[in-house]
């Protein structure tokens, strides 16, 4: 007896493999039965004739650590069919981190929390509150670089001196062994800009007892992106560990085009190395406002400023020309504050997108007032802009880049795919009208076409809104890696 069967639907497994027709029976947390739906029964039966029962969605870069306790319905990701996230990505994580002595966090620390937020000295204690106050959905953490720099130096503008590189290795130990699943880096920010080579390196040593991955917002997306690959390229190699390359991508108009020879070299080193990456389905970027930034970006557009909240939502030239001043000297008036920058081609973003390697991540900021639009419509865009509409890839492959290539890279066993015995974290959609809503005018709409979510074989979304469920789970490392050997 099953809780509930999923009946008439085409099944788009995550494998990568054709969709097949077949029933998907649930008894809790697991599918327990695919194919011939006379062979179950369940409590409730759910018609989805027309649509596709595909494995939720694995957001693989996130900054929801703080979004899982404060939105735990994390409307803004079951909506899209996200049934498990990454969090700590770019060097930036919650934990392991207190300020109860410090002054408030460093840019970009504050993109994912304030002050008070940084209360979890240990990774074990954000973990245990994720346990005690579970979210909608999955989340595997990532300790952040940074976060590990801010908690060991006082500092931040030079490498740090082995005792410092010490207190790190001492936190991330704790981390790994509370289950986190790697280490991230955010090069291209203040807080880790200095730390040169071997101070990551250091790191990465570390991770590969615990079977543990690197991931990495490089030190340069522009100008310099190929060295920062043989910077990241070498990084994972001094720790015999994977590599994530971050939302990949090449930056400024100087640079359009170049991912032809930036996903060359992946694919090259790929042969002697573990690689991944990931990105997400749009031309503009957002991070915190900097001044050196504008001169590459077509257009700034201001999602938050704590100095003039007015100027949320607004293009920086209109606020400059208001107020009759330079761009550069705009933005310096306005921070605190974050932005999201136009400095992208359409035709990288489909080169790397269409790469076979390539995961899927939003890269959402949900602290931001008016945040990106990817925060709300990147799995819906990747499924009905670019599969359906530009028919750059099919919806297997689409599908595939969601899951299974997710789950497989980040050792989420168990999940995405859809197999008997595996998790119940399932998505159910309309192929033909899935798309994203969210707009750089109206960042916040949910997407169209996502007619059910299930996570841990529970629903948390159906009918355009969220149902108040939240199964979702802290994934820890070690019990993933224990059920992979069964």
């Amino acid at each position: 007896m099953s809780d509930f069967v999923l009946r008439g639907g085409e099944v788009v497994d995550g494998t990568g493999r054709s969709r097949f027709r077949a029933d998907v029976a649930v008894a809790g947390d697991r599918i327990v039965a695919m194919g011939d739906g006379a062979r179950a029964s369940g409590g409730r039966e759910i018609d989805v004739s027309g649509l596709v029962i595909a494995p939720g969605f694995i957001d693989v870069h996130t900054h929801d650590d703080r979004a899982l306790l404060a939105t735990p319905d994390m409307a803004a990701k079951a909506s899209q069919g996200v049934t498990t996230v990454i969090t700590g990505n770019c060097g930036v994580s919650l934990a392991p981190l207190s300020f109860d002595h410090h002054p408030a966090p460093p840019q970009p620390l504050d993109l994912i929390g304030d002050r008070a937020d940084y209360c979890y000295p240990r990774f074990a204690d954000y973990l245990a509150t994720l346990d005690r106050n579970p979210a909608a959905i999955n989340a595997a953490c990532l300790v952040g670089h940074s976060s590990l720099r801010v908690g060991a130096m006082t500092a931040l503008d030079r490498p740090a001196e082995a005792a410092e590189i010490e207190r790190m290795g001492e936190r991330l130990k704790e981390a790994l062994d509370a289950g986190a699943v790697g280490l991230s880096s955010g090069l291209f920010y203040a807080p880790a800009s200095s730390a040169p080579p071997a101070e990551i390196e250091a790191l990465t040593k570390l991770l590969r007892p615990a079977g543990a991955l690197y991931t990495t917002h490089m030190r340069d997306e522009g100008a310099h992106v190929l060295d920062s690959l043989d910077e990241s390229f070498s990084a994972g190699r001094a720790g015999g560990v994977p590599v994530v390359i971050s939302h990949h991508k090449t930056t400024g108009v100087a640079n359009f085009g170049r991912s032809a020879e930036t996903l060359a070299k992946i694919a090259e080193s790929m042969r002697g190395q573990e690689i991944g990456l990931d990105a997400y389905p749009y031309i503009a970027s957002s991070t915190v406002l900097r001044t050196e930034r504008i001169a590459d970006s077509l257009k700034v557009l201001i999602t938050w400023s704590k100095a003039v909240p007015e100027a949320t939502g607004r293009e920086l030239t209109d606020i400059a020309a208001e107020w009759g001043i330079g761009l550069a000297e705009a933005a310096k008036r306005l921070q605190p504050a974050g932005a999201i920058y136009w400095m992208m081609d359409e035709d990288d973003v489909q080169r790397v997108l269409k790469f076979e390697h390539t995961m899927i991540g939003s890269d959402g900021l949900p602290h931001d007032i008016h945040p990106h639009p990817r925060l709300w419509g990147t799995f819906p865009r990747v499924l009905g802009h670019y599969c359906r509409e530009v028919g750059l890839f099919a919806l297997e492959e689409a599908v595939h880049k969601m899951t299974g290539l997710s789950a497989a890279r980040f050792g989420l066993t168990g999940r995405g795919v859809l197999a008997e015995g595996a998790h119940a974290d399932i998505a159910v959609f309309d192929p033909g009208t899935v798309i994203d809503r969210a707009t750089f005018a109206e960042p916040t709409l949910p997407a169209a076409g996502i007619a059910h979510v299930f996570v841990n074989g529970r629903l948390v979304w159906s009918d355009g809104k969220p149902s108040g469920d939240r199964p979702g789970q802290a994934l820890r490392r070690q019990v993933m890696q224990a059920e992979a050997r069964g």
